[in-house]
């Protein structure tokens, strides 16, 4: 079947054109000089900005929104949203600080169970998608409501503060100066590249993502698709809320409140489309990167949380502009092709 699916030309990982993936490359490079200079602006101007405590605490955040940018970026393939993946991301917290304190469960154990919760919660999402035919922005909108709030009744907004030291641990754990949550991104993004590079549910999504029908005609179970999809996106969101948790020693009801704009600046700065069909699993994490070690900078030059906000809108607005100057000059060169 891989052979007979499609997607529009420069849209899917598989069939973009040499020109494209010149653009491609060019905007990653791009992305990545702008975080060296960064980080080199920031070196200076921050005297304390390379220091090992700072290392560690920007390296454990960076984990943190590298993944809630992968959660994202997922049903961004598919040319949708996912606006519960906070609430979802808060769901799979306290889920996992539910079965560490009150049901005494193994660490493992209790971290699949939340993953198990956070994928269920995601699939919710993929089938009212399907059965009801509405947007993706209005049934992740409503349940995002739906889920915080069936949350804080069956929590009755109690935090889980007595875990395990050995789960804490984890969000202490170091690899050199660099926190672990680095790695548990890195394998997050390896098995994407996986999926969306090498694999039968990846070329599916995509083509999904650039051309429904045409998908539906290449014989992709394109429901199927999306059910998986936004399932697989719940998964990541729940990765990411098990992730805070054991960086707060705590399961808070708080947890996912502020996701929403980080999850759509890492990928969208990282050149995935916003319509769908094509996605920077690399980009997403440059992403994150330029995000974090922004705020970071500002935090440590003690500039207001106020403006904070303003220039996080402002470089999602940048984003969009971007991310439709992409579709633009991908739509010019499909008509020269034809």
């Amino acid at each position: 079947m891989s052979d007979t699916i499609e997607p529009v030309r420069g849209t899917g990982v598989g069939a973009a054109s040499r020109g494209d993936w010149l653009l491609r490359l060019a905007h990653a490079g791009g992305l990545f000089l702008v975080i060296v200079i960064l980080i080199l602006g920031a070196s200076l101007l921050v005297p304390n900005f390379l220091s090992p405590f700072n290392q560690f605490t920007l390296s454990r955040n960076l984990g943190v929104d590298i993944v809630i940018g992968f959660g994202m970026m997922t049903v961004l393939g598919l040319g949708h949203m996912n606006l519960a993946l906070g609430a979802i991301g808060a769901c799979a917290a306290m889920a996992v600080g539910f079965g560490l304190q009150t049901l005494n469960l193994p660490i493992p154990l209790a971290i699949a169970g939340a993953i198990a919760v956070g994928a269920m919660l995601g699939s919710l999402n993929g089938i009212l998608v399907v059965r009801t035919g509405l947007d993706s922005f209005i049934i992740t909108l409503a349940t995002a409501s739906l889920y915080f709030g069936l949350m804080f009744i069956l929590t009755r907004a109690e935090a889980f503060r007595d875990l395990p030291v050995a789960f804490s641990a984890l969000g202490k754990g170091r690899i050199g100066p660099y926190s672990t949550f680095l790695l548990v991104a890195a394998v997050v993004g390896a098995i994407l590249i996986a999926i969306f590079y090498f694999s039968e549910l990846g070329r599916q999504i995509l083509a999904t993502g650039a051309n429904r029908r045409a998908a539906e005609l290449s014989g992709v179970p394109v429901n199927g698709v999306i059910v998986i999809t936004h399932a697989l996106s719940g998964a990541i969101a729940a990765i990411a809320g098990v992730m805070v948790t054991a960086r707060l020693a705590a399961a808070l009801p708080s947890i996912g409140e502020d996701w929403l704009l980080p999850s759509f600046l890492a990928p969208l700065l990282g050149g995935t489309l916003l319509a769908g069909g094509y996605v920077s699993v690399i980009g997403a994490a440059l992403g994150a990167i330029l995000l974090s070690v922004l705020q970071n900078t500002l935090v440590l030059l003690n500039v207001s949380g106020f403006w904070i906000q303003f220039f996080l809108g402002l470089a999602l607005l940048v984003a969009v502009g971007i991310d439709r100057w992409r579709v633009v000059q991908t739509q010019k060169r499909g008509a020269l092709g034809r």
